[in-house]
């Protein structure tokens, strides 16, 4: 079979399509959408086949941004002038995309993945769900999940993030619970605990009775995680298990509890719940700091840094936070 380069894919769609596709892309990183403006998204790519070329095509370009947030990447992009002025350069990055992508249009990535979740947060939120069985699902900053019930399963599939979950009370004939990530498969057994989805990894954290652990390529039978304990496991391996700490479930409080913890992993953890990019320069990361920190305003927290610690915060833009030693 003969393979179509990007650059042709895309020679191939008018202009129309072009600009429409492009300020699908803009309404869907600026952080805003409703639900609304993802019903008219979906019905637009179904409505005509190059709608939904089109729109494969430039979303492959904006897998390159996902280090940025949305909001961000939608600053970036979007020049502050007129709609034709925009447009313009919108289409500008669509025609870009086209020369240095290959495989890209056959493939369903994170970020698609993300968009058409069943529930999913932004940056910040929070969000808790009750689902039919009784079970509590609370999803964590930047998260997303997949639900399936059915006679065979109770599925949740997290996609992106962080959720808390309290299982209902099952019945005798109750099918299993289970929480599939990219790495294998959690079974609860009648259970409160946390997962955490990282790059490769899958972070899991017991607060009450059990779990089961089956890594996807993994030999032997599921691991036995009990109360108390967490742990993290790839594909093929699981992490010998620790004592669960206090921060594991703090997010589901709304905090982040740091107990002698270095710098550069505190504004790792406190970026998950801040749009942009908050940099720790190497000369600090490894000042330590411990304290309760409450999440519902992340420039509270930086702004305070500077009187117990010897570091300033530099605000470059509204989505560029740098924390460097104090001068």
């Amino acid at each position: 079979m003969p393979v179509t380069s990007n650059n042709a894919v895309a020679q191939s769609f008018s202009d129309r399509i072009a600009d429409e596709a492009s300020d699908w892309l803009t309404v869907l990183m600026s952080g805003e959408a409703t639900e609304e403006d993802h019903r008219r998204w979906q019905q637009w790519r179904c409505s005509h086949p190059d709608n939904e070329r089109a729109w494969l095509h430039i979303e492959s370009f904006a897998v390159r941004l996902k280090g940025l947030h949305p909001a961000a990447a939608h600053s970036a992009l979007s020049p502050a002038s007129p709609a034709p002025a925009r447009r313009k350069a919108m289409r500008a990055l669509f025609w870009l995309g086209a020369a240095g992508v290959t495989g890209v249009l056959a493939s369903r990535t994170q970020t698609w993945q993300q968009s058409v979740a069943d529930l999913r947060t932004g940056t910040g939120e929070q969000r808790s769900v009750s689902l039919e069985d009784g079970t509590r699902i609370v999803l964590n900053t930047a998260s997303a999940i997949d639900l399936r019930f059915d006679g065979q399963l109770r599925l949740v599939r997290l996609v992106a993030g962080e959720v808390l979950i309290v299982t209902g009370h099952a019945k005798a004939d109750s099918p299993p619970f289970v929480v599939d990530t990219a790495e294998g498969r959690i079974r609860a057994l009648g259970t409160r605990f946390t997962v955490r989805q990282d790059n490769g990894r899958t972070r899991v954290a017991v607060l009450e009775n059990a779990v089961e652990i089956a890594p996807l390529a993994a030999s032997g039978p599921p691991r036995l995680l009990r109360a108390g304990e967490r742990t993290s496991f790839g594909a093929s391996d699981i992490d010998t298990p620790v004592p669960v700490d206090e921060q594991t479930a703090a997010w589901s409080l709304g905090q982040i509890i740091a107990d002698d913890m270095p710098l550069r992993d505190f504004l790792d953890e406190l970026g998950r719940y801040r749009p942009g990019i908050v940099r720790c320069d190497p000369a600090v990361a490894a000042l330590r700091l411990s304290g309760v920190f409450p999440l519902g305003d992340t420039d509270r927290i930086l702004a305070m840094l500077p009187n117990v610690l010897p570091v300033q915060v530099r605000l470059r833009t509204r989505y560029w936070a740098s924390v460097e030693p104090a001068p």
